[in-house]
């Protein structure tokens, strides 16, 4: 052999070395009739083995929550490429929205990292970044953005076909990436892409030059996750409303952000789409000086915001508030986006 990978003892909740005479000791057969073999391997993934392994049902359930949020994220993306074949609808490179081609350059990045971790034998690593792709990136943030778009744009249209397109590539990656550790679940996640590709996930590799994307021009790869940040502090205000009983969605909302102007100039990039992003009704970027008594500090520096229930009709359809609602006498109930994603050539969308 060339290389000899050790690991630290097994140890119990209590830190007590496992040994049949203490009788602390768990079977692994144990583990995988409760949880799967899969949990047992994102386990020890999971866990440091340069030191001690504890080994407890407390942290199996932890490790089994992890597991479902990686599940889950995979399975979204699957429901949501029904009807999409990767041969004749998906969007060049060129032409995928600001958002899309951000969260693919994104996990060309993790899967960079993670074959590196994978090379280096640095198992926490890859868990971690996997883990926290699911949570961060896709599950608090773009799969929740993109919502809209999957659900009301025109069936072909570009913006709905770009998602499809971005989280085709990203389901597919995801799959490759956990295939070592999470062997069965990586397996049944590729049986179920769309379209035609090799017959296991363990026959196929990576592809390198199949997005080519450079960075946008207009927005740096620093833009969104400010965009981030700026979504999760309307978040709490917006939960905040809610528990007050203000406002019900954070559709009925709408927001107007007093900005210092760094902010303000980022955030006016994204001109009436910005509303998307924050997944409200409605938004207004001013300055900090035009800050009210309503507005409230956020976590974001240079950032104040207030939120006030919006007095405008609600859309049957895409259930955002709009003057546009009841404009048009044949579709009386929906606003003007929705009729012409219906009726017209589609709403036409460049970054979110």
């Amino acid at each position: 052999y060339k290389e000899v990978l050790t690991h630290g003892f097994f140890v119990d909740a209590e830190g007590r070395k496992m040994s049949k005479s203490l009788g602390n000791t768990v079977a692994p057969s144990k583990i995988y009739q409760d949880y799967g073999a899969d949990i047992l391997r994102l386990w020890v993934a999971a866990t440091d083995y340069r030191g001690e392994m504890t080994v407890s049902d407390e942290i199996f359930k932890r490790v089994a929550d992890s597991y479902r949020r990686i599940r889950n994220t995979a399975r979204f993306m699957l429901a949501n490429l029904t009807g999409f074949n990767p041969v004749s609808d998906a969007v060049p490179a060129e032409d995928l929205l600001a958002l899309d081609r951000w969260i693919i350059r994104k996990c060309q990045q993790i899967e960079r990292e993670v074959q590196t971790y994978y090379h280096d034998y640095n198992f926490l690593n890859v868990y971690q970044d996997i883990h926290n792709f699911c949570v961060i990136e896709l599950g608090s943030f773009y799969l929740d953005v993109i919502k809209d778009r999957q659900y009301t744009c025109k069936t072909r249209s570009v913006a709905r076909r770009s998602t499809q397109t971005a989280m085709y590539y990203l389901v597919e990656t995801l799959s490759k990436l956990i295939s070592p550790i999470l062997s069965f679940t990586a397996d049944e996640i590729w049986q179920n892409l769309p379209g035609e590709h090799a017959e296991s996930v363990f026959l196929s590799s990576f592809d390198e030059n199949r997005f080519q994307l450079a960075e946008n021009e207009m927005f740096s790869d620093e833009f969104w996750p400010q965009v981030m940040q700026v979504k999760s502090a309307v978040n709490k205000e917006l939960e905040k409303k809610r528990s007050e009983k203000v406002i019900g969605s954070g559709l009925s909302a709408e927001v107007s952000l007093y900005c210092d102007p760094a902010i303000a100039a980022e955030l006016s990039r994204l001109g009436a789409e910005l509303r998307f992003a924050l997944i409200v009704s409605s938004v207004d970027v001013l300055g900090l000086e035009e800050a009210d008594d309503a507005a409230v500090e956020s976590e974001v520096p240079g950032l104040k915001l207030s939120i006030r229930p919006s007095e405008r009709p609600k859309c049957d359809r895409c259930w955002h508030y709009s003057d546009s609602v009841g404009k048009n006498s044949q579709h009386p109930r929906i606003c003007g986006r929705c009729v012409e994603n219906i009726e017209g050539e589609g709403e036409l969308r460049k970054f979110v």
